[in-house]
């Protein structure tokens, strides 16, 4: 137990969280759990439920599971009224099931773009949009965390994913002011490079060279994301909406993300331009 949040912090609140069966959606579902929460995860693949489900059972916490793509519109429906109808409601949404590949731009297919387009943004959308309708909107109450991701200058590299999160923060700042009326507070949770299993898509080098763009000098841990979770869906953070904390260690603000080839032709016209004024001088 972490010593900052009290036991049984979260007892009564029922939460989903997508993607929950694994990385940071799984570390955010065992901390919720063991601080009382009910909590109902889903992903695509339902051997990767059940085997977090036998994890979570190990320590008797309050765990369903169900498959869901969030990429659907009606599978997300039946997700969501399954979670009605076994917890009874659903008091915090945490959305963080996402996927993505590396891949520059000029590599990229259309194709490829609006799959992740249509995971990360979209799929954050008809969950959101599905859970409020259903439940928080005419409840009036209710915690919505958006898991984003570390693009503020940029996401060279991962343009699809720089898209479509940098789309889930506005639409967190908009839905908090829209919602705010029925009481619900919508915010977002930003990891920088976090060491979790979803390090295996990356290549070796880029992986080591990330650490270097950490002011902190350390990769996060899946915990550190999770407890800023906690803190948002707990009474300490009742006045807080339309914001985005970063877990990043300083990344955000620092450093080079993306080598750029030098340029003999600007490097040229740089020498013609500094000779220049050196001249003058």
């Amino acid at each position: 137990m972490h010593p900052v949040f009290r036991e049984g912090l979260l007892k009564g609140k029922r939460a989903i969280v997508t993607g929950g069966g694994s990385g940071i959606g799984k570390e955010i579902t065992l901390q919720m759990a063991r601080l009382g929460a009910e909590v109902a995860i889903c992903g695509r693949k339902e051997e990767k439920l059940k085997k977090a489900l036998k994890e979570f059972q190990k320590e008797n916490l309050k765990v369903i599971a169900h498959t869901c793509d969030i990429r659907d519109a009606d599978s997300v429906e039946n997700f969501v009224e399954w979670v009605i109808e076994n917890l009874g409601g659903v008091d915090i949404l945490v959305n963080n099931a996402g996927g993505q590949f590396p891949s520059p731009v000029e590599n990229m297919t259309p194709k490829g773009w609006a799959a992740v387009i249509n995971n990360n943004l979209n799929g954050t959308f008809n969950v959101t949009w599905s859970v409020a309708k259903k439940w928080m909107i005419p409840h009036r109450y209710g915690k919505i965390i958006n898991i984003v991701a570390n693009m503020w200058n940029g996401f060279p590299g991962l343009a699809h994913t720089g898209a479509a999160r940098a789309g889930v923060v506005n639409l967190t700042m908009s839905l908090a002011i829209e919602w705010a009326q029925y009481n619900i507070r919508v915010n977002a949770v930003a990891p920088g490079t976090i060491a979790t299993s979803g390090m295996k898509v990356y290549p070796r080098e880029v992986v080591e060279m990330a650490r270097e763009w950490i002011p902190l000098k350390r990769y996060g841990r899946a915990e550190e994301v999770a407890y800023a979770v906690i803190f948002l869906a707990s009474p300490a953070g009742d006045f807080i909406t339309g914001e985005t904390i970063r877990v990043d260690g300083g990344e955000s603000i620092y450093g080079n993300r993306w080598i750029i080839p030098d340029n003999p032709e600007a490097k040229e016209e740089s020498e013609k331009i500094l000779q220049k004024v050196l001249q003058e001088e």
